[in-house]
This record gives structure tokens, C-alpha cells and sequence, in this order.
């Protein structure tokens, strides 16, 4: 027995060599000709631009280029997103491609991968043009952690001066965008060039793989630092023509925390100075042909809230009722219903299909976690869901007016959601039209069953008689 597991000890360390020798090779047959990051800083949520030139210097075709991310970011990855581009200048066009996280044996100290599969292997001698996109939350650090209403909000950053990547990179440049030209600090590294609110680092020329220089940005950003700590968003069809939508929120200010007192005279007379983290009025775009449109909290209905709409979009900017600083929160409920026949479809199998959106209809937040439940009809039978990303799935039972047996209710939740994860879903499932006539059934039943008692009632002579 111990002679087996010795043995298949030996060929599981084995296989793991030479997996190992075959990631060392293939890194070593592709590399980086030019590379350009850029990094907006101007909110909260930091996106980070990465364009790649890939070559292949290696014997054998390449079908996948792969992504490094030090463990530090992986944990604030809320989104990656890549794309080939195809053409030059105005008939540049860009052609999505598939992105999945990839365990690699030899990760040198914790560092993440994700694997951009290519639509075209690449030959050697080619090269190709990559457009990656990926968004980091929770990623700005307020230094001061406290201050007081009329201070201004100071946040450090931290990166690298060089792009962490598995390849040697023959160019890089990397590019800062801040929200203003009021700079603190910031790490030199050679060449480095500061012009108004942007910060250059580079070129640098022919670094090895896994090269990391760690840099620290410090600087102003007053941005409302809104994080939805949970949202939970509740979708209700009914057949009869009519989408409910209810919103349920827990809302932060994730800056600088506030100290000292508060003063509301202050607050109102000088507005460019006083409280300027913080926020007093949110906007959520919502879908068009929105109506009964309602926004309350525990206290009740809260009056300060402004609803525009046309025929493209509806636009709903509301105000808590107080101002939001740093550690503050609040919690609100915002409802609204939809035309049923804008977002409910039947499909070519005969099913029918919810197709809405995902995500957080507040702009520039975060979402701590959000669950979304889609309440299906009394009846629906075989649900099933299609998101364009992970999310953990489940199924539960709810008991509204009228119901038999219940509904059923699709739950989706996913962690970390930014603004892009506004992208739609749908829900399909089979329901059987006979299902529509229980509700007025039963209430003609039970209308029926109540004239007939009282019928009887008027026409029994209960009374006693000698």
C-alpha cells in the first residue's frame, strides 16, 4: 500500500514538473512588443486600460495570452473585459473575446491569472493587438482616515511603475489620470513626468517577466465615495401586463470618516468648501416608460426626489434625508412598474423569457452584494437563467395575494457589482395559459359562495315558534 502511494506521489510531482516546464516555455515564446496602461483615478471605481501588442517569437502557434494580477488586486477585481481589435484607424473595429481565471503551478508569490482565448491562434511572427479593460474597487485608501467637514478628502494609490506580466516586455508606458492637478505625493521612477492632473511613467525598455517596481499616488479626490453595501432587487411578472419592481438599499459613504460636529449652517452657506466628499443627492437611470414611481424609507414616502423621462430613458435623482459624509449611512426603498410587454418574450421554443437588466441602477457605485430575485408567475414551472458573468443561483418559494401553491423565485447574488455589470439577462421558463384563470376563479368562488350564504341567510327562518 505505502509502495502505491509512493508511486502515484512520484507521477503527481512529475506531471506537476512538466506543466511547469511547459508555462516556462510558453511564456517564453510570447512577448510584448508595446505596451500603454492606463489608469483612471477620478472616482472611486479604478479602471485601468491596458493595450498589448503580443508577439509570437516562439515555433508554435499561441491560442491564448495570459493576464497577471498581484494578489493585492485580485481581491478588488471586479471586472475584466478583452478585445482584439481588427483594421486601422477609422476601420478599427474590435472583437470581443472570452476571459477566464486560470491556476498556473509556478505562480511566483500569489500572483492570479486570466486567460484571454484568441479568436485566430497566432502563428510565429505574428502579432496582435489587445484591448483589455479591468476595474478595481476599494482600491483608494483614505490618508487622513478622519476629517472634519471643511477639509478637503485625501486618498493614497498603489501600483506598480511596471505591468506585472508572465512575458518580457520589450516597451511600456503607463499613464495616471487624477481628478484634479492637486498631486500630494507620488514615487519617482525614472523617467516620470507630471503635467496638470496626469502622471507619466515611462517608456521603459526591455523588462523580464514578473518585473515589479511598487509606487504610491497621493492626492485629492472629493468624489462621493457611494457603496451600496447591500441591494437587494426584487422583479415581479404578472401576465395580467404589469413588472414590479421593488429596491431595497443600504447605502455608504466608504471615505475619509467624518469628525467633530456637524454644522448645517455651514453646510448650506458655503457649499464649494464645506462637506465637499460628501453627497446629498443620487442619480438612478431607469428603464423607459417607468411609472408609480415611489421612493420612502422607515419613516415614510421622502419627498425629495425628481423623476425625468422621455420615450429612450427615465432618470430618477433623489436626495436622502440628510447629507451623506464619510461613515455615514442610510438605508431607502425605491419602487416603480413596467409595461410588461417591453421585457417579456416568447422564445422560438415556446417558453417564455424575462430579458432585463443586471446590476445597480445608481450611477458611479459599488455594490457590496447584490441579490437579485425574479418572482416568476403562480404556475411557472422549469426556470432557468442566463447571466453574462458568474453568479451564484438558487431557487425559492413566495406566497403573494390570491396564491395557491406559490411562486416561484429565480435568486441570483454576485459580489463586488460596478456600473458595467448593467448588462441583460433573462430568465426563461414554461408556463401553461389555463394558469391565468385560478386568481378570477377563485374569486368568482368565493363571490358565489358568498351570495349563496346570504341567500340562505335571508330566506331560513331560524326563529323559534310554538
Amino acid at each position: 500500500m505505502e509502495a502505491m502511494l509512493r508511486i502515484r506521489a512520484a507521477l503527481l510531482l512529475s506531471a506537476l514538473a512538466l506543466l511547469s516546464l511547459l508555462v516556462r516555455s510558453y511564456s517564453q515564446e510570447i512577448q510584448i512588443a508595446n505596451a500603454e496602461r492606463r489608469i483612471d483615478l477620478t472616482s472611486h471605481i479604478v479602471k485601468v486600460f491596458l493595450t498589448l501588442k503580443v508577439e509570437n517569437v516562439g515555433t508554435s502557434p499561441a491560442s491564448e495570452i495570459l493576464l497577471a494580477f498581484p494578489p493585492s488586486q485580485v481581491d478588488h477585481l471586479a471586472l475584466v473585459k478583452a478585445a482584439a481589435t481588427v483594421g486601422k484607424r477609422k476601420k478599427k473595429s474590435y472583437l470581443s473575446l472570452d476571459v477566464i481565471p486560470t491556476e498556473l503551478p509556478d505562480a511566483p508569490n500569489g500572483t492570479k491569472y486570466f486567460s484571454i482565448s484568441l479568436l485566430n491562434p497566432l502563428s510565429t511572427g505574428e502579432t496582435a493587438t489587445l484591448e483589455v479593460l479591468y476595474i478595481l474597487t476599494h482600491s483608494l485608501e483614505p490618508f487622513p482616515a478622519e476629517i472634519s467637514q471643511s477639509e478637503s478628502q485625501l486618498v493614497y494609490y498603489r501600483d506598480s511603475a511596471l505591468i506585472l506580466s508572465p512575458y518580457h516586455i520589450k516597451k511600456q508606458t503607463t499613464f495616471f489620470k487624477t481628478p484634479s492637478s492637486k498631486l500630494e505625493s507620488f514615487t519617482r521612477v525614472e523617467p516620470t513626468n507630471h503635467a496638470g492632473a496626469e502622471l507619466k511613467y515611462g517608456p521603459y525598455e526591455n523588462h523580464p517577466p514578473y518585473s515589479f517596481l511598487p509606487i504610491i499616488l497621493h492626492f485629492e479626490n472629493n468624489n462621493p465615495f457611494a457603496i451600496v453595501e447591500e441591494l437587494v432587487r426584487e422583479v415581479e411578472i404578472s401576465h395580467w401586463g404589469n413588472l414590479q419592481i421593488t429596491e431595497s438599499y443600504r447605502l455608504a459613504h466608504a471615505g475619509a470618516r467624518h469628525k467633530g460636529m456637524f454644522s448645517r449652517v455651514e453646510y448650506q452657506s458655503r457649499p464649494s468648501i464645506s462637506g465637499v466628499s460628501s453627497f446629498k443627492h443620487l442619480l438612478a437611470r431607469l428603464p423607459p416608460r417607468v411609472h408609480s414611481v415611489y421612493y420612502r424609507d422607515e419613516i415614510g414616502n421622502i419627498s425629495t426626489s425628481h423623476l425625468r423621462t422621455d420615450p429612450w430613458k427615465s432618470e430618477l435623482e433623489i436626495e436622502p434625508r440628510y447629507p451623506l459624509f464619510g461613515g455615514w449611512k442610510a438605508t431607502f426603498v425605491i419602487g416603480y412598474g413596467l409595461p410588461l410587454e417591453d421585457f417579456l418574450f416568447e422564445s422560438p421554443d415556446g417558453r417564455r423569457y424575462l430579458n432585463f437588466s443586471f446590476g445597480c441602477p445608481l450611477v458611479e457605485t459599488v455594490v457590496n452584494k447584490l441579490t437579485v430575485k425574479v418572482a416568476l408567475p403562480e404556475g411557472a414551472k422549469d426556470p432557468s437563467a442566463v447571466i453574462p458573468f458568474p453568479v451564484e443561483q438558487h431557487l425559492e418559494a413566495k406566497y403573494s395575494y390570491l396564491d395557491i401553491v406559490g411562486r416561484t423565485v429565480v435568486v441570483l447574488e454576485k459580489n463586488n457589482v460596478v456600473p458595467e455589470h448593467n448588462s441583460p439577462f433573462q430568465v426563461y421558463y414554461n408556463f401553461n395559459p389555463i394558469f391565468m384563470l385560478a386568481e378570477p376563479l377563485m374569486l368568482t368562488s368565493v363571490f358565489f359562495l358568498l351570495f349563496i350564504a346570504c341567500l340562505a341567510y335571508l330566506h331560513v327562518d331560524l326563529s323559534l315558534r310554538k
